[in-house]
């Protein structure tokens, strides 16, 4: 994950960038950001955090994370996105039960009776869901007291423009701005 600070205090932002990145990482969302941009105006004051994501969340398959067989009347599954290895076991357990579903390691999945086709459908994390963690994790970056935040969402590109102030027009330009320059459009 790339991060760019742009800031009035040349003494902080390198600590803010290591906040920042902490805080993506504690909450593996990092391997999900391909970008950052924070812009760091405490004095006006304003804050505007953007990411751009590796990919444009969506639904995630059992088989989109995994690696699945099919031998005789058992499914292999080797699970090759460590994140999602407790929302697979939690979906196994409630579409198989748990006497069906052995954990022979960490990663390696054994499940009686299971279809390929169903673990092609089985949802296992939603992109509604993904976005929900990567905004709260944003606003988890930002300074304490911040009561007035814009979220502006492009496909891949998500912006949160912040004061602890009224949010004038200018703090939104200027959010818009770094939105666009990340890839994002105009008119979210």
């Amino acid at each position: 994950m790339d991060v760019e600070i742009i800031g009035e205090d040349k003494f902080g932002e390198p600590a803010y960038k290591k906040l920042f990145e902490d805080t993506m990482s504690d909450l593996n969302k990092a391997v999900l950001i391909d970008r950052a941009k924070l812009v760091l105006k405490p004095s006006v004051p304003l804050f505007v955090f953007s990411i751009v994501l590796k990919a444009d969340p969506g639904n995630k398959t059992v088989v989109d994370v995994a690696n699945v067989r099919e031998e005789g009347s058992t499914t292999y599954i080797t699970i090759t996105q460590e994140r999602y290895a407790p929302d697979i076991l939690k979906a196994l357990w409630t579409a198989y039960g748990r006497n069906r579903v052995i954990q022979q390691t960490r990663f390696d999945i054994e499940v009686a009776n299971a279809k390929m086709s169903e673990l092609q459908q089985m949802v296992i994390s939603s992109g509604e869901q993904d976005l929900r963690e990567i905004m709260g994790a944003i606003w988890r970056s930002m300074p304490e007291g911040i009561k007035n935040r814009r979220t502006l969402i492009d496909g891949g590109v998500i912006t949160v423009v912040a004061t602890e102030e009224l949010m004038e027009p200018a703090m939104m330009e200027e959010g818009m701005a770094v939105h666009k320059s990340m890839g994002g459009v105009a008119d979210v």
